[in-house]
């Protein structure tokens, strides 16, 4: 579940740098605004977390829907989502590629 998350972390922080920058606003904010905002306007929880290299706490949150948000909240206070989408699924136990696919 760490590699995954920490994959999809790089794949989104790619795919961000790789957007011009009209294209998308980040949203960014007090990390307990945010929290909030998913939790009463999504009904997503958080269900992951863990600390990044740079001391950023890496929190993902989801909904009995399948729809999720992963955040990042930085040392200095400041919260950004970095993805969304659909269709999460959770494992009891950490499977490879070929087991999923």
């Amino acid at each position: 579940m760490k590699r995954f998350i920490f994959a999809l972390i790089g794949a989104s922080s790619m795919a961000l740098l790789a957007a011009p920058a009209s294209s998308a606003e980040n949203v960014c904010g007090k990390r307990d605004d945010i929290v909030t905002r998913l939790e009463n306007g999504y009904q997503e929880f958080n269900s992951a977390m863990g600390m990044s290299t740079n001391g950023g706490l890496v929190e993902l949150y989801t909904s009995e829907n399948g729809t999720w948000t992963l955040m990042l909240s930085q040392p200095d206070g400041v919260s950004c989502l970095i993805a969304a989408g659909e269709n999460w699924e959770s494992f009891n136990s950490p499977k490879s590629a070929s087991q999923v696919f």
